[in-house]
């Protein structure tokens, strides 16, 4: 199972770095907006997105995983993903 850590940039920014057999680093933007509408504000955001790359990490390597994005567009790749993560 990879490593996964996740530092605050600033309130929308996010830098998650996967530490697998590779070790990879990413910026998510994350929208306060976006995280209440799938967690309910159940979770933090860094478990969000601890959660989010936990699901990413099921259907591809993290060398496969977009350096740069925001957190939304993973619906448009994979759509049961709000469904899986406002479980």
């Amino acid at each position: 199972m990879a490593d996964i850590r996740t530092v605050e940039i600033d309130s929308s920014t996010y830098q998650v770095t996967v530490v697998a057999q590779s070790t990879t680093t990413h910026t998510v933007t994350l929208q306060a907006d976006y995280a209440q509408k799938i967690t309910n504000g159940c979770i933090s955001n860094t478990e969000l997105l601890k959660k989010s790359f936990e699901f990413l990490l099921q259907r591809e390597p993290n060398t496969s995983i977009l350096r740069s994005f925001d957190l939304s567009i993973i619906s448009r790749y994979f759509p049961e993903y709000e469904r899986e993560i406002g479980k």
